[in-house]
């Protein structure tokens, strides 16, 4: 099977260092001695989703929380921008109706000419959950999950659908046409509660950038939950890609050397608050330390210093990278969702540098990124 890249759209804001926080924060900060901060404007984030299109990833991750800009009226406002990049659009389902969810996709599939696709984020932090009104236990947040994504697929099946449930109870639930295609579910999550969600609704199960060894066991716990039924898998990671190994290290060298102590602590002690057993499994990889951080050949924890969520990144030469990825690829990995700071540069560097490799190697389905097509101008 072909790989499929993703990008990133940096809606809380972009930087030549680390944009840090987390689902702890209310806001994220940018980190480093003398930043200069890109704010998440249309214009700006218009530049990386066209870059990102012209370079031949197949979409765009956009985030969710209180630390970012709504993800659904972003990028419905991108597909102007845009000719075929697909939005992977991430949201909370507990802080809306499942019907509405069923609703809003239908018609942004109908709008966007089936460009959506969908990220469930169940949410593992109790504060940024309360800021929404959300007071549920981590265990009943995923039961509620399952309900609602039991409720959406019904409400785009093109019968009225019913169903009662302990957290919802909805009669003849329906949208005005079936979404075509309907749009893929990508879920994620470490805890036992997480992979039985997974296992039952996800399209698509999303790990973070682990060492290799244990994203092969949690592929082999998800497979085994899922008993027969195929799922696809994706995993979610930055990438520092450089003509040589030499320069991008010294890339993730520089990094690492503009993060202010202060940054790091602050975000290391809001992170350690955190209910998701996915960033416990981050903050064990560099245990807060700034030393040794390549946990695995070219894997690099440095970003998780400061920043919540997906902490490694891939570091290497263009060879090097498509080597990991390769490596990735025969544990079972077909998706990658990447990042890098900044990301508009970040793009260029693995698109121009690492996909072509990838490509000579037989791993990419297209024979060369494709050009965006443009009306013609009249006089």
């Amino acid at each position: 099977m072909s790989l499929t890249f993703h990008w990133f759209l940096p809606t809380s804001g972009d930087s030549r260092t680390i944009v840090g926080g987390s689902q702890g924060l209310t806001r994220g900060f940018v980190t480093g001695r003398d930043p200069v901060f890109r704010p998440p404007d249309i214009e700006y984030l218009a530049q990386i989703a066209r870059a990102a299109e012209r370079l031949g990833f197949t979409g765009v991750l956009t985030p969710t929380g209180t630390r970012c800009e709504d993800a659904w009226l972003v990028t419905a406002a991108l597909t102007r921008e845009t000719e075929r990049l697909k939005f992977l659009v991430a949201f909370r389902p507990g802080l809306l109706s499942p019907t509405l969810a069923a609703q809003m996709a239908a018609a942004y599939q109908r709008i966007s000419r089936g460009r959506l696709l969908l990220n469930i984020v169940t949410g593992g932090e109790p504060q940024e959950q309360r800021r929404f009104g959300d007071w549920l236990s981590k265990d009943e947040r995923y039961a509620r999950t399952d309900e609602f994504l039991t409720i959406l697929r019904g409400a785009w099946s093109g019968t009225p659908f019913d169903f009662a449930g302990e957290y919802y109870r909805v009669a003849g639930a329906t949208v005005s046409r079936p979404p075509e295609p309907p749009p893929v579910l990508y879920f994620g999550g470490s805890s036992q509660a997480a992979g039985l969600v997974a296992a039952k609704h996800a399209d698509v199960y999303l790990t973070w950038g682990e060492p290799p060894a244990q994203v092969a066991e949690k592929l082999a716990w998800v497979r085994g939950l899922a008993g027969g039924r195929r799922l696809r898998f994706g995993i979610r990671l930055h990438v520092i890609a450089r003509d040589t190994a030499r320069e991008a290290w010294a890339e993730a060298q520089r990094l690492l050397d503009n993060l202010d102590p202060a940054d790091i602590a602050r975000a290391q002690e809001a992170l350690r608050r955190s209910e998701s057993e996915g960033q416990r499994r981050m903050l064990a990889l560099h245990g807060g330390s700034t030393r040794d951080l390549e946990v695995a050949p070219n894997l690099w924890a440095g970003i998780g210093l400061v920043r919540g969520g997906a902490g490694t990144a891939l570091v290497g030469s263009h060879a090097e990278i498509a080597d990991r990825i390769e490596e990735y690829h025969a544990l079972g990995i077909d998706e990658f969702i990447l990042s890098g700071y900044p990301h508009l540069e970040e793009a260029y560097w693995f698109g121009e540098g690492v996909l072509p490799v990838l490509r000579r190697r037989g791993l990419l389905g297209d024979a060369a990124p494709a050009e965006p097509r443009r009306a013609p101008i009249s006089a």
